[in-house]
């Protein structure tokens, strides 16, 4: 595991907090987080600052209590393929579930983070005492399983504007307006979704001229035809 920043003077609270966040952990009742809480470190990390890369060994669970993470991976080029966005609440190391072994990508921070750590070992004896979070743990599992399968199903099957576009309805699904913020930037989106930052914004563009959407900001894009992005 990588060294990291300074640890906070009030990290027992702030682990109190992070795991409360946690969908695997949040079921549980206070006391039994409160144990959780016990064995758990608080680190903070600077933007920019790698959490883990590949060949480290994945014996810790981390949780992002503030901030956010990306976790991508290098091609044989050098050619980043961004994988998912982590953000509060969120968790990664899951293989310390089930083996000791090494990573095969990078986890690198976006802006100042929070992260809260576990190891295998204490993970894995409260799998044993506490059933239920296996099974919310499974739960996420299949989530990530959708998402990496839609993503891969994007990639080989459709051009460059469907990806786009399905993107921009896979953020506004998350969300009852009609404004959506991107949650990273194009470089970052261009990664994820197979193509180059000029390729997005030139799409974005076009959607607009087209009068699907209006860019209100950098990062803040309104939604007017849903049902246009979806027929294409």
């Amino acid at each position: 595991m990588r060294e990291c920043g300074h640890l906070n003077p009030n990290a027992n609270e702030m682990q109190q907090l992070c795991i409360s966040l946690v969908p695997i952990f949040n079921h549980l009742k206070p006391e039994e987080m409160k144990e959780i809480v016990k064995t758990t470190r608080h680190a903070a990390y600077g933007r920019n600052q790698e959490i883990y890369g590949p060949g480290d060994h994945s014996d810790h669970l981390y949780i992002v209590h503030k901030g956010r993470v990306k976790i991508f991976r290098l091609s044989e080029s050098g050619k980043e393929q961004l994988l998912r966005i982590l953000e509060p609440g969120d968790f990664m190391g899951e293989l310390a579930l089930f083996s000791a072994s090494t990573f095969d990508h990078f986890a690198v921070t976006m802006e100042r983070t929070e992260i809260c750590i576990m190891r295998r070992s204490e993970l894995q004896s409260f799998l044993m005492k506490y059933p239920a979070i296996s099974l919310k743990i499974l739960e996420e599992f299949s989530r990530r399983l959708e998402r990496t399968e839609i993503l891969v199903s994007n990639l080989t099957s459709e051009d460059t504007e469907k990806r786009i576009a399905m993107y921009l309805l896979e953020l506004l699904s998350k969300t009852e307006k009609q404004t959506i913020t991107l949650p990273m930037s194009k470089k970052d989106i261009a990664s994820y979704l197979g193509t180059t930052p000029e390729t997005v914004s030139r799409k974005l563009a076009e959607f607009q001229q087209r009068g699907w959407l209006i860019q209100t900001a950098p990062k803040k894009i309104q939604i007017i035809d849903k049902l246009a992005l979806m027929d294409l």
